[in-house]
């Protein structure tokens, strides 16, 4: 058996075994197996489980979860996507749901709680202690997508003049209050400030009489507790952190945030981005049809308007169109064309303004380099377009027509391409969200008029 087939068995392999399950669980809801579901939902990891609830409907996950509340266990909460976990919650009791957010770390906590109706919240965060409420709260009153809302409010800290055998007795100290994961020991100073960290792993490869001043490291960066979820993703990428402190407004220690945090952050960045750019929003498991619609439809509507305006420039040479039908038949490669070319480099440009790599300093030169790639790659295509014209319909003067138009728009298309993300973003607006409909619009327009007019003016 080869390497590659032994791969795609690999690679298969998962795929299948977790729909063979989802349907094996489903179907033991069905006849109201308690005890097989409960013996499936225990041989899978909590992942995958969370996965497979994602997947099914709604009434699925009802007969489920009325058969065992209790596998809806506080990790499994965690990682449900918010819109299957805000349908959920409601069909278990406050005891549960309050007992997890006893057991979760703070910000996980406060991820299941904005879930929650408003009517059960009071009630539920009222049965949990009073320090674990004063956290969850704390994150409520920041806004979402915010260093302040992702952020755990458990980490371990220690002033420089400790040693490492004191670090270690106090965090066995801590028991069950240390944070569930973390990677770094934070050093502040007298006014509760960070000056350092000490990754764990030196904490143990030193003896225990090493001051931690002696093995302490800079910090590279300190988040705030305003800051921008994309701007915490960008820390953590251009810093290669594994974990962050954050501060409050006086720049005292108030929390960290992790990187198992941050990649879920960069997948939900890139993922709005990309929907952005197609002008929809994302298709969560439990929209349903009209809701999709009126997310979209907007979009479409702008879509029209512009497809219109196109039109009417079309209707502005309908008599070269009518003497020339060629014209007709030719003009749709232009404006494709060019909105290709035109959509190629708003990509381009959007990830780089994403990621930091467009920016006012050189923004000049991508401008340049993007405009000599566009009139490049237009007199490549102008040519080849044109050969074909003359072949098709052997005529010389059509053949330069096209030839002209195609120059025109790719150059056009290139410049919109990127000065309409660059402008967007100068005045406020997200880039990713507004710029495909300029673009186009710009490229249908441009690449008709370009075409029609030169042909009006070469041919008539």
């Amino acid at each position: 058996m080869s390497s590659d087939h032994l791969e795609s068995l690999e690679r298969d392999a998962p795929e299948t075994t977790e729909a063979e399950n989802l349907a094996t669980l489903i179907e033991a809801a069905n006849r109201g197996d308690t005890a097989g579901v409960k013996a499936l939902v225990d041989d899978t990891l909590k992942a995958d489980f969370a996965d497979q609830l994602e997947q099914m409907t709604g009434e699925q996950r009802e007969t489920i979860i009325a058969l065992s509340p209790d596998m809806i266990s506080p990790d499994v909460m965690s990682m449900l996507e918010d819109e299957v976990l805000e349908t959920v919650l409601p069909l278990l009791d406050n005891a549960q749901i309050a007992n997890a957010l006893e057991t979760l770390d703070s910000d996980e906590a406060t991820y299941v709680i904005e879930e929650v109706e408003e009517e059960r919240r009071e009630a539920i965060l009222a049965a949990i202690p009073a320090q674990d409420r004063a956290e969850i709260e704390a994150g409520l009153e920041f806004d979402e997508e915010t260093a302040g809302r992702l952020m755990q409010r458990e980490f371990v800290a220690a002033p420089a003049f400790w040693t490492v055998g004191q670090v270690i007795d106090h965090m066995r100290a801590q028991g069950d209050n240390l944070p569930e994961l973390f990677f770094n020991l934070y050093i502040i100073d007298t006014a509760f400030k960070p000056v350092g960290y000490v990754p764990i792993s030196q904490i143990m490869r030193n003896a225990r009489s090493v001051l931690v001043d002696d093995i302490m490291d800079d910090l590279e960066i300190v988040l705030t507790q305003n800051m921008d979820q994309e701007d915490v993703a960008y820390n953590f990428e251009k810093y290669h952190l594994i974990s962050a402190p954050v501060v409050d407004s006086v720049g005292r220690l108030c929390g960290m945030i992790t990187v198992d945090d941050v990649v879920d952050i960069i997948q939900d960045e890139n993922k709005e981005d990309m929907l952005a750019l197609a002008g929809v929003s994302d298709a969560g498991l439990t929209d349903t049809a009209m809701t999709t619609v009126r997310t979209r439809a907007p979009w479409l509507f702008i879509n029209l308007l512009t497809a219109i305006l196109a039109s009417l420039v079309i209707s502005m040479f309908d008599f070269a169109i009518n003497e020339i039908v060629q014209l007709a038949i030719l003009m749709p490669i232009v404006a494709s064309m060019g909105g290709n070319a035109g959509t190629q480099t708003l990509a381009v440009a959007v990830r780089a303004l994403s990621e930091r790599d467009l920016t006012t300093a050189n923004a000049m030169r991508a401008v340049r380099r993007e405009a000599m790639a566009a009139l490049i790659n237009g007199l490549l295509f102008a040519m080849v377009l044109a050969v074909i014209t003359l072949v098709w319909f052997g005529r010389q003067d059509l053949a330069i027509v096209i030839f002209v138009a195609m120059i025109i728009n790719h150059i056009f298309a290139g410049l919109a391409g990127i000065l309409v993300p660059l402008g967007l973003q100068k005045f406020g607006a997200d880039p990713a969200v507004s710029s495909s409909v300029f673009v186009t619009t710009v490229t249908d327009v441009v690449g008709f008029f370009a075409f029609l007019g030169t042909a009006v003016i070469l041919l008539f």
